[in-house]
Parts: C-alpha cells; sequence; structure tokens
C-alpha cells in the first residue's frame, strides 16, 4: 500500500510539473515581454510589496525552478534564454505595455537595491541585461501613443491655419471698407 501511494505521488508529481511547464510555455508565447530577474535577499514583505506594484502595471511575475524553465523556454522556442536561468529567477511578463516590466522591476531595483535582472525576452527576441534597462527608460506605450497623436496633429493644425488666412484675410478686408463706408456717408449727408 505504500509503495502504491509513493507512485502514485511520483505520478502526481510529474504531472503537476507537466502542468508548469505547460503554463510556462504559454506565457513565454503570449507574452511581447518577459523580464528574467534574480531575488536572492529578498524579504517576502518584499516580494509581496513588488508583486502589488506589477499587478498594478498589469504585469505577472512568477517565481520559477530552473529546470522548469529550461523546458519551458525550449518548448516555446527560445533555447538561448536558458543559459539566463541560473540561480533563484523570478519570470516577469507584460502582454501589452512592452516597457513596463522592464521600467516598474527597474526602479524597484533602484529604490531597494535587492534584485538584479538578468536578461529578457522583447517581442520574441532574447535580450541581455542592458538592453532591458534600455528598455526600462523608454517612455511607457500612452506616452509614446501621446507624443505619436501630437506629431501628427502639428501639421494638421498648421495646415488648418493656412487655409483659414485667406478667409481671415477678406473677413478683415471686408470689415475694412464697411467701417470706412460708414465713416464716410454720414460725412457725405452732413455736406450736402
Amino acid at each position: 500500500m505504500a509503495t502504491a501511494l509513493k507512485k502514485q505521488a511520483k505520478v502526481d508529481k510529474k504531472a503537476q510539473k507537466a502542468e508548469s511547464v505547460a503554463d510556462l510555455t504559454a506565457r513565454l508565447k503570449a507574452s511581447s515581454t518577459a523580464v528574467l530577474a534574480d531575488y536572492r535577499g529578498m524579504t517576502v514583505g518584499q516580494m509581496r510589496d513588488l508583486r502589488s506594484k506589477l499587478r498594478d502595471g498589469g504585469i505577472e511575475m512568477v517565481v520559477v525552478k530552473n529546470t522548469l524553465a529550461r523546458r519551458a523556454a525550449r518548448a516555446a522556442g527560445y533555447e538561448p534564454l536558458s543559459a539566463e536561468l541560473v540561480g533563484p529567477i523570478a519570470m516577469l511578463f507584460a502582454a501589452e505595455d512592452v516597457s513596463a516590466p522592464a521600467r516598474i522591476l527597474n526602479d524597484y531595483i533602484r529604490a531597494n537595491r535587492k534584485m538584479a535582472i538578468k536578461g529578457g525576452l522583447l517581442e520574441g527576441q532574447v535580450i541581455k541585461a542592458d538592453s532591458v534597462v534600455e528598455l526600462a527608460d523608454l517612455p511607457s506605450r500612452e506616452v509614446l501613443l501621446g507624443r505619436l497623436l501630437g506629431a501628427m496633429q502639428a501639421p494638421l493644425a498648421s495646415l488648418a491655419s493656412v487655409l483659414q488666412a485667406p478667409m481671415s484675410k477678406l473677413a478683415r478686408t471686408i470689415d475694412a471698407v464697411r467701417t470706412q463706408k460708414e465713416s464716410t456717408s454720414p460725412a457725405a449727408a452732413a455736406a450736402s
């Protein structure tokens, strides 16, 4: 009976590992950005604080076993990522804003000096730690879209003012002619 329970526990553990690998593989494939960080020296409270900040930014953080993460990286087609999967690793995933995980993590590291960025993925390409830090310095998606919109509106505003100038000039000319006629009409009537 004891050996049957041990065998069942082994099967359950194997199934759980396979499920973890499948979940990590799916996250890697679905994410536009993934950042790898070494979390050595962090307390549970600090991890909770960081997770809260990341959640507010729409980012998930998963602490992974390296062997499972390597299997997931291989399955997702990111074999070069395996070289970075050494030591205690936390993986941060973002689906939309590519710079958000790097930016939030980099800000946290500047304030607490507890984690180290090891590398990451950007739109399917493996990037080194220094590239992740550069990515962190990019403005958010909303800021970039605002800048793009401003850049697109500037020529339109200039075009509108150029097109409006002749109409304004015509209106001012007509108003000046009307004012001149009004000023000369009473003088002409008084003289007669």
